[in-house]
């Protein structure tokens, strides 16, 4: 039986899971984008509590289009993180290609000063 594109994605995601992990020092950096919005946490996996978190719904979020939107979205949440202390990630793509709407997100939190 042929796997959606769905069940690809979870595929690829379990793969990646099983080397990349979070923790305080250098949380994880969690990507889920839907057709419309874009969603993006700090995860700290060893006693699993999101340390923050921004999405393309925040009311701050401006942009004509949806990659726009998503590099707003990386700034946000790298400003989030610098007041939380937190400076290194590790990124975590979600079983998604880094292309488009998922490397604008990384740049944008590279620009506010996340290190991956």
């Amino acid at each position: 039986m042929k796997l959606t594109k769905v069940q690809k994605r979870k595929r690829v995601h379990n793969r990646i899971r099983k080397t990349i992990y979070g923790s305080a020092a250098r949380p994880r950096l969690a990507v889920f984008k839907s057709n419309k919005e874009i969603y993006c946490q700090l995860i700290d996996d060893i006693k699993e509590i999101t340390l923050a978190a921004a999405s393309s719904l925040d009311k701050s979020i401006s942009g004509a289009n949806r990659v726009e939107k998503s590099k707003a979205v990386g700034k946000l949440l790298g400003e989030k993180a610098k007041a939380a202390g937190i400076e290194t990630v590790v990124f975590d793509r979600g079983g998604f290609v880094y292309h488009g709407r998922v490397k604008a997100l990384a740049e944008g939190a590279r620009e506010s000063g996340l290190k991956f």
